[in-house]
């Protein structure tokens, strides 16, 4: 409410200006005070959970916490050093936006699309809660930063800045960790989420993955890298497929340039590979054993590299290809013969 003058039968007086947030919705993150004209002796009320910011010219001054408060030179210390430049400021009404800030925890959703160290695409949703930690450096970030006075332009800003961030951390995770360990990449990214919020004024309570997912193809090849347990080899053996597929559009390219590049990508990592004198203790050596000539392949293989037999069987039910151990579709859940 403004300060009006009333006149009485014995003199005139005026009411105080009123400054107030009255009756916040429950989803109201912020609320500016409609009128810049403050009067000097106006009566400033801030309620439980909620601090208003006096911000002028881009910059935040006084911070006022919950209380009813007569507005002095006394208690805007850091505006009155402002105004004392301008003549007769404590005389006069001065210009100043009044922000109301809640306090209270927020609940926000993301969602979005990234791709993982390896390039796989990964499709994100899922909702974090905040709350506003230093409205000062929240109002100077966001609000005043961005120019958004009203909850509906904080919420979509703070969707895109958390959907950045997100993107930006998960870049760094292979497919395989985010499906196998969403958990422990959930608790590592939050804590480096924290840093960022932090920024901006805001602290970040908690966030939970609601949904991942990726393409068919690569939902394929997450089921093979679980299988074999050579992440590292599959993704050669997938890249060697892509540079064999651009060599053979030129004839010239492949016999050049596919002799120095497909034999170092098929070479699989050290770690992998059978041990030339096995011991007692760990048996056979590691690979797929083709069911018709013997020959040991390379885990992961799908047709035996002697005599061409298939190392895989295809579920009747959905028709995806399978170990010829598997005993359940990993796909469609269906018993196998």
């Amino acid at each position: 409410m403004i300060g009006r003058e009333y006149s009485s039968s014995r003199r005139w007086f005026k009411v105080p200006q009123v400054i107030e947030w009255v009756n916040p919705r429950e989803e109201e993150i912020i609320w500016r005070y409609p009128v810049e004209e403050i009067q000097w002796g106006s009566q400033l009320i801030v309620k439980e959970y909620e601090v208003a910011v006096f911000f002028r010219d881009g910059k935040v001054y006084d911070v006022f916490g919950p209380g009813r408060h007569t507005l002095t030179t006394l208690n805007l210390p850091l505006l009155t050093r402002v105004l004392s430049r301008i003549a007769g400021f404590d005389k006069t009404p001065f210009r100043a936006t009044v922000i109301f800030i809640s306090l209270k925890q927020f609940q926000g959703k993301f969602g979005g699309r990234t791709q993982t160290k390896e390039l796989a695409p990964l499709m994100f949703h899922g909702t974090f809660w905040f709350r506003v930690d230093d409205p000062k450096l929240f109002v100077m970030e966001v609000v005043g930063g961005q120019n958004l006075f009203e909850t509906d332009g904080v919420n979509r800003f703070l969707r895109g800045f958390f959907n950045e961030n997100l993107m930006k951390h998960l870049s760094v995770y292979s497919i395989v960790d985010v499906y196998q360990n969403i958990d422990k990449v959930s608790n590592e990214v939050k804590i480096k989420l924290l840093d960022d919020f932090k920024r901006i004024g805001l602290e970040l309570i908690d966030l939970k993955f609601e949904g991942v997912d990726t393409t068919d193809e690569w939902r394929e090849k997450i089921f093979w890298l679980r299988e074999t347990g050579q992440a590292t080899y599959v993704l050669q053996m997938e890249t060697a497929k892509d540079v064999a597929k651009e060599l053979g559009k030129s004839p010239g390219a492949a016999v050049g340039a596919g002799i120095a590049i497909i034999p170092p990508l098929m070479s699989p990592p050290p770690t992998q590979q059978p041990s030339a004198q096995p011991t007692a203790a760990k048996g056979a050596q590691q690979g797929v054993i083709c069911p018709k000539c013997g020959t040991l392949n390379l885990l992961g293989a799908k047709f035996c590299i002697e005599c061409g037999t298939p190392l895989t069987k295809k579920c009747a039910k959905c028709g995806k290809e399978v170990p010829l151990t598997a005993k359940f579709c990993p796909f469609c859940g269906e018993k196998l013969a």
